[in-house]
């Protein structure tokens, strides 16, 4: 960083270069607009980042973050327990939650099997997907079926594959994968209500 700079302006320019998706340029134009932007502005920013920080934790049962455990979908009794979502992330279940036709519940895995980037299953919340529908079965709410929603690409069909094998030996539940209206390489977080809808409703048995 340039020496020109004051070091407060870039620690923040050097801590906006680290989010995804933001360049120097775009890291700089962030932090320039709230030296000119009112101190609410940042003040509002640096609470808005501690309360993130302070308040939330993953949801002891599907692996959402949340702000209370369990999370509100799996604590909704209007939620069909018997029907859970596998996605790869949480931004993955608010995808899913925008369509308003699914009313079953979700696990996040939180990433995909990934051998080149050094990610394997027990990296992932795989092993406590298996224990959460073992847990189930000898309740009122067993699981019916899973869905295995990861995105369409070589790590999320891999993962997806792998799930289905380890689900076809330690348990009876149905296995489908949502239909390919995705598209092949796309993201769930970028796809439209009306692509993920059908996706769903189409989904196929494994």
């Amino acid at each position: 960083m340039s020496k020109s700079l004051p070091p407060s302006v870039a620690r923040l320019i050097d801590a906006f270069a680290q989010l995804p998706g933001i360049g120097p340029k775009s890291a700089s134009r962030l932090a320039y607009h709230l030296l000119r932007a009112p101190v609410e502005h940042s003040l509002m920013l640096a609470d808005a980042l501690r309360d993130l920080k302070a308040r939330t934790k993953l949801c002891s049962r599907c692996f959402n973050i949340t702000e209370s455990d369990p999370c509100e979908i799996c604590a909704d009794e209007r939620r069909d327990q018997g029907l859970i979502c596998v996605v790869e992330d949480p931004l993955d279940v608010s995808a899913v939650e925008r369509v308003r036709s699914f009313n079953g519940v979700f696990h996040v895995l939180h990433g995909v099997i990934s051998p080149m980037n050094g990610i394997g299953p027990d990296d992932l919340k795989i092993n406590e997907l298996i224990a959460r529908i073992g847990k189930q079965a000898s309740t009122d709410t067993p699981v019916r079926e899973v869905i295995l929603a990861t995105n369409p690409t070589l790590e999320g069909e891999n993962t997806a594959a792998f799930i289905q094998r380890k689900l076809a030996n330690s348990s009876k539940v149905s296995v489908s994968r949502l239909a390919r209206g995705l598209p092949v390489g796309g993201d769930l977080e970028y796809a439209d209500e009306v692509t993920l809808s059908r996706a769903l409703e189409g989904r196929q048995r494994l």
